[in-house]
């Protein structure tokens, strides 16, 4: 018999957001690590950007099959489903350098990595207070940003032993599984309105109604994190900027991202989201804007990139946040199946942008790429406009 004692909600909202981090911990790892590995092997640099883009294709193909589950079975089975998935295909990497297996076992991960995010994520919104929504979200982002962060690090490791940093990663996975097994099950709130007597498209179509744009802050930071992470290491090589200097400003966007999660939470929590969500993709504009008239100065370049991952670092957790106070609670779960498709549609469309502005103009063109996107963003956000009838019901925990 499970424990009830260890549904105390402080201790389920640490164990879910330990699962966010190691989720982060295991992304971040494997998108430098693997194409790393699949350079040293000879693979072209175009089939190695195809293998990376295995995960979203995962988070896509799973996407609509996942509502459902969690709503028949509640919260903790998909949970642990995720991360068994994700935990298997992480300890077969190293055992078999073939492109296609690689393939393969990188949209498992996807797929494990969607169910894991979509159960803490409905799970923490659905039982968070509405005052500390925003907060709690926040740290959410937080953690997963720190084990994004993190996970790279493990790249030094190769000259170790190649498989030191996936049996690392692997060890301290099974470790949050053990936590996450201690959890009681939950199951998602179905008795307000009468969406779970909807069919998924008029689901879709409801939350679309409600929270269209609560949605496009998710496709948003998928552009900003594949286009950075994917794109800008080509751009910064055409321009002159040295390898030394990219692994030195990729780091200083998510820095800012971390720094500044939990305060845009809170801060939103008090003044509104849409206010705070306007306020962030306004100033990263300026700040990607910016950079690109700086980039022989790599001090001003460094602080650009801090800067504009404070604002633009916490679009998706916002979003997340923001998409809870539009919805009633039993769209939650749909909500979080769309948010997770536009995350990956943005991780998708921003290297495929990247590299078409980067044939065309080159110099500034990865900047024009994600200020066209900022500027998508604040138009759609400033003609967005609240229905009254999405307003929640006050959660208390």
């Amino acid at each position: 018999m499970e424990n009830t004692q260890t549904n105390h909600p402080g201790y389920r909202f640490w164990v879910l957001v330990v699962m966010v981090a190691i989720a982060g911990f295991a992304q971040g790892m494997l998108l430098p690590l693997l194409a790393i590995m699949l350079e040293q092997i000879g693979v072209p640099p175009s089939l190695n950007g195809l293998n990376a883009a295995a995960l979203y294709i995962g988070v896509l193909l799973i996407a609509p099959f996942i509502e459902q589950p969690v709503r028949r079975f509640g919260y903790k089975p998909v949970a642990v489903a995720g991360l068994f998935l994700m935990i298997v295909s992480i300890i077969l990497f190293p055992f078999w350098q073939v492109f296609w297996f690689w393939f393969m076992l990188r949209i498992i991960v996807g797929i494990g990595d969607n169910m894991l995010h979509f159960a803490t994520q409905v799970w923490i919104t659905s039982t968070s207070p509405e005052d500390k929504r925003g907060r709690n979200i926040a740290i959410y982002g937080l953690f997963f940003g720190l084990g994004f962060g993190i996970g790279p690090l493990m790249t030094r490791l190769l000259e170790v032993n190649e498989f030191l940093p996936f049996i690392i990663a692997t060890g301290t996975s099974l470790l949050a599984w053990l936590f996450l097994l201690g959890l009681r099950n939950e199951y998602p709130d179905n008795e307000i309105t009468t969406a779970s007597k909807l069919g998924t498209w008029s689901k879709y179509r409801r939350v679309l109604r409600l929270s269209w744009f609560a949605l496009l802050p998710g496709f948003g930071y998928g552009f900003l994190e594949a286009s950075l992470h994917g794109s800008f290491p080509i751009y910064a090589l055409r321009v002159g900027i040295t390898i030394d200097w990219v692994s030195i400003l990729l780091p200083a966007f998510v820095a800012g991202s971390i720094v500044t999660q939990l305060p845009l939470g809170m801060l939103s929590d008090r003044v509104g989201r849409k206010k705070i969500l306007l306020a962030i993709i306004c100033l990263g504009f300026l700040f990607f804007g910016a950079a690109s008239f700086v980039e022989s100065n790599m001090i001003l370049l460094l602080t650009l990139f801090a800067l504009a991952g404070g604002c633009v670092g916490s679009l998706f957790s916002l979003g997340i946040t923001y998409m809870a106070d539009l919805l009633p609670k039993s769209l939650l779960p749909t909500g979080n199946v769309m948010a997770g498709i536009s995350f990956a549609l943005g991780s998708i469309f921003g290297p495929l942008m990247g590299g078409i502005t980067l044939e065309w103009f080159e110099k500034g063109s990865i900047y024009l790429t994600i200020c066209g996107m900022l500027l998508f963003l604040l138009m759609a956000g400033v003609v967005f406009r609240e229905q009254k009838e999405a307003s929640n019901q006050r959660v208390t925990e």
